[in-house]
This record gives structure tokens, C-alpha cells and sequence, in this order.
């Protein structure tokens, strides 16, 4: 048993007494972490830049939003978004959210209501959330807060490595008023049970 080890005692006591075997070793122990903060930062910056790209996409939409063209339907306006977005991220989910309000004071923190007090958000019409408005595009003069999330793999699997899941989901929102172009009428915020 001992001649079978010899060999690696004779390696470990040259590295021992060598400056260059100190180095490997310890260069050993640090370029694991050092690989993993490196990575770490390289998919700190996607993520950023994934962030500029959403953003980008969201403020032209919301702009476009507003006119008179995009007011009977969205839904050209969306298909548009996500295209813009898939071509960065071509495997990303784009989730589109509208909601609307009279006026930029009547928009509060969302609040959700628990109607049946199970302490459950349930998806059932019992539990709903309230912020002053309502969902949709709204009508003339009305403020619209336009929100789109992107679900996406990252690129490297650091956050695999680190036990977290592989995806992330990022969003943007922006604050618009419709354009005067018809006229306009009182918005009914939706009102919990």
C-alpha cells in the first residue's frame, strides 16, 4: 500500500518545496471561483443588456400605443413587440399586461383582495387585485400602464451551478396618456367583490 502512494508523495513534496508547484496549487484552488465570478459577470451583463433590449421595445410600443391607429386593437401592436424582442432572444416568452385609469393620480399600489379569506391567491373571480383601474387600452385622454415580461433561458449555466433555475424572467413598464382622439369617457376602476 505504501508503494502505490509513493509516487504521489514524492509529486506533493516537490510541489511543496518548489515555488512553481506553490503557484499550481494555488492557482488550483482559486481559478474554480475566479471561472464562476467571471461567468457570473458575463451573464449579469445579458441579463442588462436583455433589460436595455425590453425597454427599448416597450417605450416605441407604448408611444405607438397612444395614437389612433393601435386604439380598436392591440394585438398587432404586441405581435410587433414580440418579434422585436425574439430577435435578441429568440426562445424568450413575451407577456403583454394593460391597464387603464382616468388620470395619473387615480393609480394606486396594487392591492389584492382576498374575498374568501383562505389567505390563497386563488385564480377563481372570488380573489382579485385593485389599483384604480381596470384592464384594457382605455378610450381618448385616458392613461394606459403598459407592462411587458419576458421569460428566458440564460446563456450560461451558472446559476445551474449554483442550485438557482435556469431562467429569469424580466419586465418593463411604461406610463402613457392616450391621445385626444375621440371622445373620452370615465374610466370604472374594477372593484373587489
Amino acid at each position: 500500500m505504501s508503494r502505490a502512494h509513493a509516487p504521489l508523495r514524492r509529486l506533493v513534496r516537490r510541489l511543496r518545496t518548489s515555488e512553481r508547484g506553490t503557484a499550481f496549487i494555488e492557482f488550483a484552488f482559486t481559478a474554480p471561483v475566479f471561472l464562476l465570478v467571471l461567468l457570473g459577470i458575463f451573464d449579469y451583463c445579458w441579463q442588462m443588456y436583455a433589460q436595455q433590449v425590453l425597454q427599448g421595445v416597450v417605450a416605441k410600443a407604448g408611444r405607438d400605443a397612444t395614437l389612433e391607429g393601435f386604439a380598436a386593437d392591440q394585438s398587432a401592436l404586441d405581435a410587433r413587440v414580440e418579434a422585436q424582442v425574439q430577435k435578441v432572444f429568440a426562445s424568450a416568452t413575451v407577456t403583454f399586461n394593460r391597464r387603464v385609469f382616468d388620470d395619473y393620480s387615480d393609480i394606486r399600489p396594487l392591492r389584492w383582495v382576498d374575498s374568501n379569506g383562505n389567505g390563497i391567491q386563488d385564480p377563481s373571480p372570488d380573489d382579485c387585485w385593485e389599483d384604480g383601474g381596470r384592464q384594457g387600452n382605455g378610450g381618448a385622454d385616458d392613461v394606459v400602464q403598459y407592462t411587458v415580461s419576458m421569460r428566458f433561458d440564460r446563456v450560461l449555466p451558472v446559476w445551474r451551478m449554483l442550485g438557482q433555475p435556469q431562467h429569469t424572467t424580466l419586465s418593463s413598464t411604461t406610463l402613457l396618456r392616450n391621445q385626444p382622439f375621440a371622445a373620452g369617457g370615465e374610466v370604472e376602476p374594477e372593484i373587489c367583490g
